[in-house]
């Protein structure tokens, strides 16, 4: 088991307060609230942002890049787009040191803001570093009542936005409609085709290394090019403005549990 290692004294963090220390190598955030001291990776499992330098409240701490937030006490992910918990470390006061025990493993989940389904633990996914979202698209499965609902129907976007739908985070099992990846849909008609249209996506990642992207923009170009009216499907990646949970539908929101 590791050793605690004295990273600050008392003084040097106020209550309420952070800091960023050094622990066998490894940078932790360091928190005072209350009168009590924790610790927690500086990562946010989402994308990899600088916890330590995000917004401090009461015991929760937001990402500054998309606003992933965190138990201070028990590292567990609270909110979107953050699924996994970020690991937390033992922390002990002795006279004025502080000292930190890196943990091997993430603990419990802890006082979560909202419950994941529970297919989502070790899926591959927008927050998953290893995740194994590969860039070939997967084999189509059986058309959808809501696909074959739009099939045959004139094409326009909302018949679009609709068949977007069959789209699914691989993690999350939310729809990329409702979490708000989709910032506009062009149709034109083709130019070798007759009678049948062109269709650009302009879509978003919830950030700008999504290890989920392959997999969206190839069933996205699958989901649309079955449609008997398209001639072809351009997915055009937009990353400004950036993603942030208040894209989310209400019917994602009520999905994912947050309120």
């Amino acid at each position: 088991m590791a050793e605690f290692l004295k990273v600050a004294d008392v003084s040097e963090v106020p209550d309420p307060g952070k800091t960023l220390v050094e622990v066998d190598g490894e940078m932790v955030a360091l928190f005072h609230v209350d009168g009590q001291w924790t610790a927690i990776d500086d990562v946010c499992t989402h994308d990899g942002g600088p916890l330590a330098d995000g917004e401090l409240r009461n015991h929760t701490i937001a990402c500054p890049r998309h606003g992933a937030k965190f138990d201070i006490r028990t590292g567990a992910a609270l909110t979107m787009p953050a699924v996994r918990p970020t690991r937390a470390h033992d922390v002990k006061v002795e006279g004025n040191a502080v000292f930190v025990r890196l943990r091997a493993e993430p603990g419990s989940a802890g006082p979560a803001a909202h419950a994941l389904p529970s297919q989502a633990t070790g899926t591959a996914g927008v927050a998953m570093p290893t995740s194994t979202a590969s860039a070939t698209p997967a084999p189509a499965p059986p058309q959808t009542a809501s696909a074959a609902a739009t099939t045959g129907q004139p094409l326009g976007e909302d018949a679009v936005r609709e068949l977007l739908k069959e789209v699914k985070d691989p993690e999350l099992f939310v729809n990329i409609v409702d979490l708000g990846l989709i910032y506009g849909v062009t149709l034109s008609a083709a130019a070798d085709a007759a009678g049948k249209q062109h269709v650009a996506i302009d879509m978003t990642m919830t950030s700008p290394a999504c290890p989920a992207g392959p997999q969206l923009i190839g069933d996205t170009k699958r989901v649309l090019g079955g449609h008997p009216e398209v001639s072809a499907v351009e997915v055009r990646i937009v990353m400004d403005p950036p993603w942030t949970p208040d894209r989310m539908t209400e019917a994602a929101r009520d999905q994912l549990g947050i309120f």
